[in-house]
């Protein structure tokens, strides 16, 4: 039998030692790696962009909406997609979708390990589809190559898989960081999006990627906003109208995403293999590209017309309508792309079309609050996208219509919304993902609040068939007993550890000298609660203190779910705390106070 003692740690606020620090200073170092990697993302789109629709080898910052190439347009996002096909075909099939849901993926069900092939064919792929026209962002590709990255060095130093997923998070972060310019926002989405938790181990290399990701901007992307706006102060009456953008947004997410995976569906019931679906996506975005060029590729000069008003009600609406639709059917298609940049566009084009219609603020304002509102109901992380949308444009008067708008969107869509975009691709899979969490009840209280302290015990003289008629016969209250010799805990007894031995052989022969497994009262129910998990056992003796093994006390499974009880309490009770008077005429029971 497997023994050992748990020596109790002082019950701290967080959790942490020694290793959290060099678990910084690797995040450190990812996120100055994904800080390069996204300088060559935006190269390679830059390069695709080039050679696919003006015939050159360059790095110029084109767009493909200026190209000449008349019908001919058509044949380039086919030719991209037929390209990222084959590499999904023959070199990994993780670099379909748009990143995000299959960061999560890899971070909840594949213990937060990726291959390198995803380090290098993500970005590639990438690279080529929105470099051939694909109407998507570059911030999904970034998330999945610098989640690789953390993944990658986690691994070659062997940690934990959750120290792994740390990393993995703060590759990914930092990689949004670098494009965008956002390290708060980043930092947002990995608690909001990827964590699924809040714990020092996780938050610290989180920020720290982040940190050096946005100091490193500068050097390797450039500095300063990516869409600087000033907008003008706004007066209460702004807030129903924020409201109102707060539904709208929602309602476009819903849209948006209930019309993504029926697309998906449609695909799915095609004749063909899923390597060719890319290259008709792609004809679907050629053909578009054909009549609204500026719908083409990632389209950030669009989003920066739509927040400065520079575009006619016409003009959005039948750009907006040709960018939805060959967005929806090239990311169905499962070719490779981002989903950040689409929205933008989208929100900002609701928000120019609405806004002259909405009082209260600055006519300006509404492009940037549609975008932010659409992007926090869709993600289904507001805070975030409040913190995005500011520090994309640095104004600050935008801020508490931003809160209202995107407060707004998040309650329309966890309302009617059973899964966001993100997760309803990893639903497909069969996996569920519940994402509200916080403190873990099991956490906030110890072995002593819960535990049994009226215990039978075996004394270790007496004899094995001494215990079984006494403690294992027709009475029996108890599946197992300690055992304790000089008042000392040596072991946990059932009845099949006594099955085979001799009758008058005292039942502490059955015990060796290594320490039993034990409890201690001041240790968390969470502690114990893995304990029992790891060694497969049903219940543990509680002794005083590390090593004096006096019994204080039996601690099982059934004891521990006590610990949950406060939660259903906070949750379900609901007390009438106080009354408040309403007349002389009130009842003895409206009197009560509890």
């Amino acid at each position: 039998m497997k023994t050992t003692t748990h020596p109790t740690a002082p019950r701290r606020d967080f959790s942490g030692d020694a290793n959290l620090l060099r678990i910084a200073a690797l995040a450190a170092v990812i996120g100055a790696l994904s800080t390069v990697a996204a300088r060559v993302l935006l190269t390679m789109i830059r390069f695709f962009t080039d050679l696919f629709f003006y015939g050159k080898f360059s790095f110029d910052d084109l767009s493909p909406a200026n190209n000449t190439l008349g019908a001919w347009v058509i044949a380039i996002p086919v030719i991209g997609g037929l390209i990222i096909g084959l590499i999904a075909r023959f070199g990994t099939e993780a670099i379909r979708g748009h990143g995000i849901p299959e960061a999560i993926e890899a971070i909840l069900f594949k213990r937060s390990a990726m291959s390198p092939k995803v380090a290098v064919l993500k970005p590639l792929s990438s690279g080529i589809a929105i470099g051939s026209g694909g109407p998507f962002g570059a911030e999904g590709p970034i998330i999945m190559t610098g989640g690789a990255i953390g993944s990658l060095l986690a691994q070659y130093f062997h940690l934990t898989g959750g120290e792994r997923k740390s990393l993995l998070v703060a590759g990914a972060v930092a990689g949004m960081t670098a494009v965008f310019g956002t390290p708060v926002a980043a930092v947002l989405m990995a608690v909001e999006l990827l964590l699924f938790e809040l714990r020092p181990r996780s938050l610290l290399p989180v920020a720290t990627a982040c940190a050096v990701a946005g100091f490193l901007r500068p050097l390797a992307i450039g500095a300063g906003a990516l869409f600087p706006l000033q907008t003008a102060a706004v007066s209460p009456v702004a807030l129903v109208s924020c409201l109102v953008a707060g539904i709208a947004c929602g309602a476009l997410a819903w849209l948006m995403s209930t019309a993504l995976y029926r697309v998906e569906d449609a695909f799915h019931r095609l004749p063909i293999h899923w390597m060719w679906w890319p290259a008709l996506g792609g004809l679907a975005v050629g053909i578009g590209g054909y009549f609204q060029p500026r719908a083409l590729g990632v389209g950030y000069d669009v989003i920066g017309d739509l927040l400065h008003n520079h575009m006619l009600a016409g003009a959005i609406v039948g750009l907006l309508a040709v960018k939805l639709v060959i967005w929806l059917i090239a990311l169905g298609s499962g070719t490779s792309g981002g989903v950040l940049a689409p929205l933008l566009m989208l929100g900002a084009g609701l928000g120019a079309l609405l806004g002259p219609y909405l009082p209260g603020a600055d006519p300006a304002l509404w492009p940037l609050v549609f975008m932010a509102a659409t992007l926090g109901g869709m993600m289904r992380a507001p805070v975030m996208a409040v913190v995005f949308a500011f520090e994309l444009t640095h104004d600050a008067n935008s801020l508490l219509p931003l809160l209202a708008a995107s407060a707004g969107a998040y309650g329309f869509t966890v309302l009617t919304m059973g899964r966001s975009i993100l997760t309803e691709k990893i639903a497909r899979r069969g996996h569920h993902i519940y994402r509200e969490y916080g403190i873990d009840p099991l956490e906030r209280h110890s072995v002593a609040e819960v535990m049994t302290t009226d215990v039978l015990h075996v004394d270790a003289n007496d004899t094995i068939g001494t215990v079984l008629a006494n403690r294992f016969g027709p009475g029996q209250q108890h599946r197992a007993f300690p055992v304790v010799r000089s008042g000392v805990v040596i072991g946990m007894l059932e009845r099949d550890t006594l099955t085979g031995h001799l009758p008058e052989l005292p039942v502490g022969a059955l015990y060796g000298a290594n320490p039993p497994l034990v409890a201690l009262p001041g240790e968390t129910c969470r502690a114990v609660a893995t304990r029992l998990a790891v060694h497969g056992i049903e219940r543990l003796p509680v002794v005083a203190q590390p090593g004096h093994g006096q019994l204080v006390g039996i601690v099982s499974r059934s004891d521990l779910i006590k610990a949950t009880a406060t939660l259903h309490d906070e949750e379900h009770e609901r007390l009438v705390l106080r009354t408040l008077p309403l007349g002389r005429g009130r009842r003895a029971s409206d009197r009560a106070e509890t």
